[in-house]
């Protein structure tokens, strides 16, 4: 019998969940994403479970994100109901957790990426540690930002201050944040230094997982996200592409120079077709719920799967990783906007 990349046990009413498959810093393939959605389901209407708990086996990773590998593989064979699938079962995951009627706590040690934030972010806890790091790179493999995140992107927010243009950012760019930013935005929760998170599981798994927070979480890192936010807002508050790359490229904007330099420069590295087509599913996903979100990054995921700078991505970065893709078109100003209104089916 295959491996399963999922363990799953219930001690003191604590059903828990340790992704376990550490070569692949617990990417999510189709075996541990159905595996993962038949435990809680069990779990749901279990009286003997009364909270959920998820860690990893790994030192370096929570999960950095889905597999997308087999997704190539049938794109290439041209089977895209495989495609559809592998995305679908996928974003059921993270509506199960963002639905789920208890207690839901992730610890987050380590990268968390992509479908790592899927099946954390929905949930009521996200505990994380000074290791921990977060992104959403999709746009640097030619596909787009999902598991909900047009959902939870467009609503991050700090102390009393609405976060939507860092969600943009972030969702556009890739751009990688630490533990402190991640509780700046409302991504993660609260803060464990990694020496006590062991402790602070076991106390979990003890059965009161509220009396474990109170003993073990401390304050947060300062968070350098956080002193951007002024320039995030300049340059990813409002408008397009165009009106964003502007503002990186002008003098009079009061944008730090050397940080717009080095965003200039990362979005023009990033799929053309992707950055075009995440900055319209942030906008819709601002108006629209969960289920809306996640129906409509399902339809968008298919779509642009099969456009050329999906195969072509994850080659680059996940098959070959020589880090040079070459992207169709090459330029975000050669992207015709019929293309992008494809792939939402306008």
């Amino acid at each position: 019998m295959k491996k399963s990349f999922i363990r799953t046990r219930v001690v003191n009413g604590v059903g828990e969940i340790q992704l376990d498959r550490p070569e692949a810093l617990n990417a999510l393939d189709p075996s541990m994403i159905r595996d993962m959605h038949a435990a809680l389901l069990q779990w749901r209407d279990d009286q003997a479970v009364s909270a959920v708990l998820v860690t990893s086996c790994s030192e370096r990773a929570f999960c950095a994100g889905g597999d997308v590998k087999p997704a190539r593989d049938a794109v290439l064979a041209g089977d895209f109901d495989a495609v559809r699938e592998f995305f679908a079962a996928e974003y059921r995951l993270d509506e199960l957790v963002a639905t789920y009627p208890k207690p839901y706590l992730a610890v987050l040690d380590g990268v968390t990426m992509g479908g790592g934030l899927g099946i954390s972010v929905h949930g009521g806890v996200r505990v994380v540690t000074e290791k921990a790091s977060f992104a959403m790179p999709e746009t640097a493999i030619g596909f787009i930002p999902d598991v909900g995140s047009s959902h939870f992107l467009p609503r991050l927010r700090g102390t009393a201050v609405r976060c939507d243009a860092v969600g943009m950012y972030l969702a556009v760019t890739g751009a990688r944040i630490g533990a402190g930013d991640a509780l700046a935005v409302g991504l993660a929760t609260h803060f464990v230094p990694r020496e006590l998170v062991g402790d602070l599981a076991d106390r979990i798994r003890a059965g009161d997982w509220q009396e474990a927070l109170d003993e073990f979480v401390v304050p947060a890192p300062e968070s350098e996200l956080e002193q951007r936010f002024a320039d995030i807002e300049k340059v990813f508050g409002a408008g397009n592409v165009d009106d964003m790359l502007g503002r990186l490229t002008a003098t009079d904007t009061g944008v730090d120079p050397e940080w717009a330099e080095r965003t200039h420069s990362a979005l023009r590295a990033l799929s053309p077709t992707s950055v075009r087509a995440t900055v319209e599913l942030m906008r819709r996903g601002a108006e629209s719920t969960l289920e809306e979100c996640l129906a409509r990054e399902l339809e968008v995921a298919v779509r642009i799967s099969a456009a050329p700078d999906f195969v072509e991505g994850v080659r680059a970065v996940l098959v070959d990783k020589d880090r040079a893709p070459r992207w169709s078109p090459s330029q975000i100003e050669e992207i015709d906007p019929a293309t992008i209104a494809a792939l939402f089916g306008d």
